[in-house]
């Protein structure tokens, strides 16, 4: 679970990190009342989206010459103009793909001197099991860019959890970063704010981008991009109420609602596979036949007639769909509950699209003899290699 820039620095300002005083605007005629209420002499203007690279990023159908989701003003007027600029429009960045995200929310802050620009991060390093600390004198940039242009100027290195966050890792960042005297000590402490709040709010990723050097040496959390584990989401109601829905993809939402493994892809060929192996490999066939996978969806050993129908609606709501392939191995999960489930989903939301089903294992007669009285217009497939072929030829031709 993602959160917007302005929730992440609110948090971690109840940690004690540094972060810059702002406010966050939801309606244009709030935006001359946000702004006034910070001192200026600069204020800066940010869209909030869950994507990042919105300060390169561009709006649709903008006007020639128009500034990015991140822009500057000298006065309180200017701020408010900026902000109105910009709700309710779609921005488009290198990370939100081509539709873009539309702007429901500005964050208008403080503006802050900038020395250096540095770059920061903690996750979840998959093959240590541990939290590791990313960092870099290449603030400001794409740490992508970095990575594959000048990976010496990265240092990363993961804590070990019996010990926890120690003073000497955060003099290790420190001097990795160049800073010197009381920065030394004001960096350890501050990384040690970032790893209790990364820790006791079970987050998966904390990127800050830049961590900036005023002058005058002090530090600041100039952006900062958070992750939470879904899993552990539960734990913690106060991150929960943070959840913007207006962000996340509806069809990936309805799915989370029926506990079903849902995420959606560009491709024409919607996908109903039991199993997270089973279905990678669908999409893998799918892709080998010339075709490209709609989604992957898992609906899990344990799915009922009534998840999958709503498993199956929300692939029919995808207008990219333009055939369906159905691909389910009974083991836990029994033939005949599938095909009932497709039967009563075809029933109430129709079918204007090609059907291949495939089905194998347990009661799979019963499940063929449900499909095949129904009177659906399905194409039956004998094996995982014969459905795709069959349904990526019912697409194309």
């Amino acid at each position: 679970m993602n959160i917007h820039e302005y929730q992440a620095k609110a948090l971690l300002r109840t940690y004690g990190a540094p972060v810059s005083d702002g406010r966050v605007v939801l309606k244009a005629e709030d935006a001359k009342t946000a702004a006034g209420e910070l001192d200026g002499p600069l204020w800066v203007v940010k869209a909030q989206i869950h994507a990042g690279g919105r300060g390169k990023g561009s709006f649709k159908e903008a006007d020639a010459g128009e500034k990015g989701g991140v822009r500057l003003a000298k006065s309180v007027e200017e701020a408010a103009e900026e902000a109105k600029k910009m709700l309710g429009r779609t921005l488009v960045t290198h990370q939100s793909g081509a539709a873009g995200k539309q702007v429901n929310r500005i964050y208008i802050e403080d503006g802050s001197d900038i020395e250096r620009e540095l770059y920061l991060a903690l996750l979840v390093d998959r093959q240590t099991s541990r939290v590791s600390f990313v960092c870099s004198t290449e603030g400001g940039m794409d740490i992508e860019e970095v990575a594959a242009a000048t990976p010496e100027k990265i240092l990363s290195f993961s804590v070990d959890p019996a010990t926890g966050y120690q003073a000497y890792h955060g003099r290790r960042i420190a001097f990795s970063l160049g800073l010197e005297g009381a920065q030394v000590k004001e960096c350890v402490k501050l990384m040690g704010i970032l790893y209790k709040a990364f820790i006791e709010k079970d987050m998966e990723q904390l990127e800050i981008n830049p961590l900036i050097v005023m002058p005058g040496g002090k530090l600041k959390v100039l952006d900062a991009k958070v992750g939470f584990d879904s899993n552990a989401v539960y734990r913690h109601p106060d991150v929960a109420e943070l959840r913007d829905e207006t962000e996340e993809d509806p069809k990936e939402l309805e799915a989370s609602k029926y506990d079903l493994n849902y995420i959606a892809l560009d491709g024409e060929i919607g996908c109903m596979v039991n199993g997270a192996g089973l279905a990678m490999a669908t999409m893998d066939i799918i892709k080998l036949y010339g075709a490209e996978p709609a989604n992957f969806l898992d609906v899990g050993g344990g799915a009922t007639k009534e998840k999958v129908t709503e498993a199956f609606k929300i692939i029919t709501s995808d207008p990219q769909v333009k055939g369906i392939l159905v691909n389910i191995f009974g083991g836990i999960m029994r033939c005949d509950v599938i095909a009932e489930g497709v039967v009563a989903a075809v029933k109430e939301v129709g079918l204007k699209v090609p059907l291949v089903v495939r089905l194998e294992g347990t009661n799979v007669e019963a499940g063929k003899e449900i499909i095949n009285t129904s009177g659906l217009d399905v194409i039956a497939a004998d094996n995982l290699s014969d459905g795709a072929e069959k349904i990526v030829k019912a697409v194309k031709g």
